[in-house]
């Protein structure tokens, strides 16, 4: 069987879908991913990758559709505006990537199209040649709707009329598959799956002594890669520390704030680091708010602050705050201060954890997809 995996292009979005596209090609099916942007640095190992998106440009589409919505672009970058600017940013990233798609099927004839709920791309060039779609979830966002409220953009629906789904619309996948614990998100109608972050990498001696075994509680502080606003909670961090009785230690800081941290007593600071397996040896992270480093926390068990934000991050703060498995908010001495005593928090994470532990791992949804066929 041929499976084509779509994902935007962007490495947030292709990384969670990598597991299921390895666990296919290891049961002995062909795989072919399909992305575009900073999403084709990622490490795919044995998966062959196609460059679907490389005459678009993610940031001049990200300018052009804030410039042209300012009242919705500043409830975007609050965190409140809902789906309504995601589903006009990433309905013109689509309309864009959906001719190369429908080529990239036409040529390699794919058997099966496993696609993220923002490459909705993937299922127009599926239903134009009538294959069956598997939805994969990403993030904590319930992906059929975020699929029909970027499939129903104005801009989305000229790929739709072009390829003469207009009126019919997309058909529903066959198969959806979510990755999203049901006691943080809620019921969803998808089949379980147990999201798979994949580490290796080097981590430093130090950091590699569990936070229990060290002198002090660790409290890893990590921020976005995409930059703007709330995307850095580290000079909070580092102006908080001093009334902490922990050990700070900051991931990839910008060289000024590295500076800054030079000489401050309990924070230390390191370079690249796989945080999936970092975060289980510490007591607790301080993050951005990104649904990665959300998932990521809650299947290492611990609790974590996360700072709402921009896009997605205040709806995972949120949702992490409602469960009890975290903080959603400023960063704060008093915060950090709970993130390592409060034992409700730390509890709460970790049948988190084993909640996710529990769903079928992803090589167990392979007769899933392969049942499509």
């Amino acid at each position: 069987m041929r499976v084509l995996v779509v994902s935007a292009p962007l490495t947030g979005h292709l990384l969670p879908m990598l597991p299921l596209g390895e666990a296919l090609w290891e049961a002995g099916h062909d795989v072919l991913v399909a992305t575009g942007g900073d999403a084709m640095g990622a490490d795919t190992g044995d998966l062959p990758v196609i460059d679907i998106a490389r005459d678009v440009s993610f940031a001049r589409i990200a300018a052009r559709i804030m410039a042209s919505h300012p009242f919705d672009a500043r409830a975007e970058l609050a965190g409140t505006a809902g789906t309504r600017m995601v589903a006009r940013l990433f309905g013109a990233v689509n309309e864009e990537l959906t001719d190369g798609l429908v080529t990239v099927v036409e040529q390699w004839r794919p058997d099966v199209v496993v696609h993220e709920p923002l490459a909705v791309a993937a299922a127009v060039a599926a239903a134009r040649h009538d294959l069956p779609t598997v939805l994969l979830e990403n993030s904590l966002f319930d992906g059929p709707s975020l699929v029909r409220v970027t499939a129903a953009s104005k801009i989305m629906q000229r790929a739709l009329r072009r390829h003469g789904l207009e009126e019919r619309g997309l058909p529903a996948p066959e198969v959806v598959l979510t990755t999203a614990p049901r006691s943080v998100v809620g019921e969803r109608t998808g089949l379980p799956m147990r999201p798979v972050q994949r580490g290796g990498g080097e981590i430093p001696a130090w950091l590699r002594v569990p936070s229990d075994a060290a002198d002090r509680p660790r409290i890893l502080v990590s921020r976005s890669t995409v930059p703007g606003p709330g995307a850095d909670p580290m000079p909070a961090a580092l102006a908080a520390a001093a009334e902490v009785d922990a050990e700070i230690v900051l991931v990839r800081p910008e060289p000024r704030i590295e500076r800054r941290a030079r000489g401050v007593d309990r924070v230390r600071t390191v370079g690249w680091v796989p945080l999936v397996d970092v975060m289980p040896l510490c007591a607790a992270i301080v993050h951005h708010g990104g649904s990665g480093t959300a998932m990521g926390a809650l299947a290492a068990g611990i609790p974590q602050l996360a700072v709402p934000g921009a896009g997605d991050r205040r709806h995972n703060a949120e949702l992490i705050a409602r469960r009890g498995a975290g903080l959603s908010g400023k960063v704060s001495a008093e915060a950090l201060r709970r993130l390592v005593d409060d034992g409700e928090l730390a509890a709460n994470a970790r049948q988190v954890r084993t909640e996710l532990e529990a769903m079928p791992p992803p090589e167990a949804r392979v007769p899933d997809v392969a049942a499509l066929d």
